[in-house]
């Protein structure tokens, strides 16, 4: 390598692709840029007939990836870097979202006959048109594999690559025929770059085909063909067109063809890194370590945390996954989330109020001036289903205590405070098995822009959160992951945690817990799990919950006495 050292990430996001390019030896000169997809609605195809259903084109795939690739390389020429210095690419992107590709790696949707069918598109990771395929695939496990359950919190999810697959045979049986096999956006962008034309050659990334399909080396990888015929006969198909072996971050997917380099301006050759889900890659990009929780906060939720094996219990119920080498090399990487946050909220201003962005901030002001419990208002945070723990799509939102004075704002910080309750409960399930948390980063678009919702989720979870310096953390954990590849191919020794010490950096301010508020937030929280457990169907949950609006309603009167 020269004297100057760079590598770029991709984040392939639910709107848009980003990219960063970062000094992997001091961490300096960050340079970032976006570039939205170019069709359907934000990127998204939606259908009328079908609530449920999310997809993306995957030709809108390859021409991000050129036009952010060009611009960002251009950027960095005004910058006075040098397209030679770029030295690795790392790539993340959504998960799960799977596409059906013929054995030469083009998109089934490419194909004039599939051009239009969206069951031929790729299927966005909040397409949610699987429930009954993941309910059917859950039950069988619990029946015949458990094992296949033990590392994804006992339920397998209609977001999760093998759900949407079955759902495409039972009402498209000609995508599913055409199909040679199904890849993951995080491993087809690194294909693409790497020019390879034959689906035998792409190698997987066990980030998310441990996370999202069920492979373990412990049962020979992904689940066998017996499994799948004991489904549907049909689904036999899938073992042969699927893979064998997946692979960690420290394995490089490929290198730069001399295609993509042309395109480009960079280097041919240079190490392509395995690819990673987006919330993974953005645990990386702010610092994850051993005892440490991520919260990546956008319009989901995703908690990742890293442990030893030896530290971590074969099963954590109502996690969303746990799998050796998915975020570090040689940890657990530990996964929860909850799948409505800032859609959450979006989705109460716009549908509900008819307002524009710029409710959040007069919202959340006039919310600062209430007492904590002074709404008397409690919610349930599943507006779209319950990722963490209760692992059930089928669940809805809730909202109680409203009265003929309820005011807006008093909704917008219950719908806050439902989502903090949440994550609370997703902290005691990881701590009642045994795994210490003694820091909280939290980074994502939320994380920056709204410090009320940050300091309600202080108060919440009664500990200091800390928060990223870096807004593009998933670009910037991929970009690390390319860093690394690039000093490896060099001969260089190094490992992604020491990157990490180097390019990771946070804000000089925290948001720290107020005692004030501690022992209100505890009775509401001890609220909200009475609810939880009796919506969620939790097995020896309350019958009778009739007190909950009395309390609400003493909890809310004494607020409104300590106010005056």
């Amino acid at each position: 390598m020269g004297d100057n050292k760079y590598a770029i990430g991709l984040d392939y996001g639910t709107n848009s692709a980003r990219a960063l390019i970062v000094n992997i030896e001091t961490g300096g000169e960050i340079i970032t840029a976006s570039q939205e997809y170019p069709g359907g609605e934000n990127g998204i195809y939606y259908s009328e007939d079908n609530p449920l259903l999310a997809r993306q084109y995957p030709g809108d795939y390859v021409t991000v990836l050129e036009r952010i690739l060009t611009k960002i390389v251009q950027r960095a020429k005004s910058r006075q870097i040098k397209p030679d210095e770029i030295y690795g690419i790392g790539v993340a992107s959504t998960a799960s979202t799977p596409l059906p590709i013929n054995h030469d790696v083009k998109p089934l949707a490419l194909n004039s006959k599939f051009s239009d069918n969206y069951n031929a598109y790729a299927w966005l990771w909040k397409d949610h048109t699987s429930t009954e395929e993941a309910r059917q695939i859950t039950e069988l496990a619990r029946k015949i594999r458990p094992e296949y359950l033990k590392r994804c919190g006992g339920t397998y999810s209609s977001e999760w690559f093998f759900s949407k697959i079955y759902h495409c045979l039972k009402v498209d049986p000609e995508v599913f025929d055409n199909a040679y096999t199904w890849l993951e956006l995080s491993d087809f962008i690194p294909a693409i770059l790497a020019d390879i034309n034959d689906a035998d050659k792409i190698k997987r990334n066990v980030c998310a085909a441990g996370h999202k399909a069920m492979y373990a080396e412990d049962w020979g990888g992904l689940p066998d063909r017996e499994f799948w015929e004991s489904l549907d006969d049909r689904m036999a198909k899938i073992s042969d067109f699927m893979y064998e072996n997946a692979y960690g971050v420290d394995e490089p997917a490929g290198y730069l063809s001399k295609k993509w380099a042309s395109k480009t301006g960079l280097k041919k050759g240079i190490p392509i890194a395995m690819g990673i889900i987006d919330a993974h890659a953005g645990a990386i990009g702010t610092g994850v370590g051993e005892k440490t929780m991520v919260k990546i906060i956008g319009t989901s939720t995703c908690d990742i945390m890293v442990e030893p094996p030896d530290n971590v219990e074969e099963s954590i119920p109502g996690t969303t996954g746990m799998v050796y080498g998915s975020v570090l090399p040689e940890y657990v990487g530990i996964e929860a989330g909850q799948p409505a946050v800032g859609d959450l909220f979006n989705w109460y201003i716009s549908e509900i109020l008819g307002e524009s962005e710029k409710a959040h901030q007069q919202l959340s002001q006039k919310a600062k001036q209430q007492a904590t419990g002074e709404s008397g208002l409690l919610a349930l945070d599943w507006n779209n289903g319950n990722r963490s723990i209760l692992g059930d799509q089928n669940l809805s939102g809730l909202i109680i205590g409203q009265t003929l004075n309820t005011k807006n704002h008093e909704i917008y910080r219950a719908l806050i405070e439902s989502t903090a309750f949440g994550s609370l409960s997703i902290i005691e399930r990881m701590e009642e098995y045994g795994i210490s948390i003694d820091k909280v980063i939290s980074c994502g678009g939320i994380t920056n822009k709204n410090p009320f919702f940050m300091q309600l989720y202080a108060d919440i979870l009664n500990r200091e959160i800390k928060v990223s310096a870096i807004s593009e953390t998933v670009a910037l954990g991929a970009a690390i992951i390319g860093g690394f590849h690039a000093f490896i191919m060099d001969g260089e020794k190094t490992s992604i945690q020491r990157l990490q010490q180097t390019i990771c950096t946070l804000q000089d301010r925290s948001f720290q817990p107020r005692s004030s508020e501690r022992k209100t937030y505890k009775e509401l929280y001890s609220l909200y799990k009475t609810l939880h457990d009796a919506f969620g169907g939790v097995e020896a949950s309350p019958s009778n919950i009739g007190h909950i609006m009395k309390r609400l309603k003493a909890i809310q009167q004494k607020a409104i006495n300590a106010n005056n």
